[in-house]
């Protein structure tokens, strides 16, 4: 008799029977009662911008919200293994900068202390950072949550 050895996060997350949003909200639903791991971040208000820092510590895995515009990100620090539809499965190690493009979602493998930067526009100069997480993503509705409506 074959022992099938167990599937791994990547395994999961790179299924590609099933769409990768699909993927990402079985993961969610399977870590949502899993202790979670602090991600502090950093907000600045530069005239017409909004700069986010999420520093990310290594061993931690994370799920992005969904982007509704397209933004650069500069990774200045660490090593990270990014799912997403738009990458696919890449690894990222600092110094690196991109475009995150609209409608992404990403799951992040944090390999070593990661420190992720985005830059988006704030024409409007708000510094309420929660009021511009809303205004620039949303969350994805996931039947597998209990809080799904």
């Amino acid at each position: 008799m074959e022992i099938e050895k167990p599937i791994t996060w990547l395994e999961f997350l790179t299924d590609n029977d099933i769409s990768l949003d699909e993927r990402i909200d079985r993961w969610e639903a399977f870590v949502a009662d899993k202790p979670q791991q602090e991600c502090p971040l950093k907000h600045t208000f530069p005239e017409g911008m909004y700069v986010r820092e999420i520093f990310m510590p290594a061993g931690s895995i994370v799920t992005s919200r969904i982007h509704k515009f397209d933004n650069p990100f500069f990774i200045t620090k660490g090593r990270v293994t990014v799912v997403s539809e738009n990458e696919g499965l890449v690894t990222y190690t600092a110094p690196y900068s991109g475009i995150t493009l609209p409608q992404t979602r990403r799951v992040l493998l944090i390999h070593e202390d990661t420190i992720w930067v985005t830059v988006h526009l704030n024409p409007e100069n708000k510094t309420n950072h929660e009021e511009l997480y809303n205004d620039l993503t949303y969350v994805r509705d996931n039947k597998y949550l209990p809080c799904h409506s």
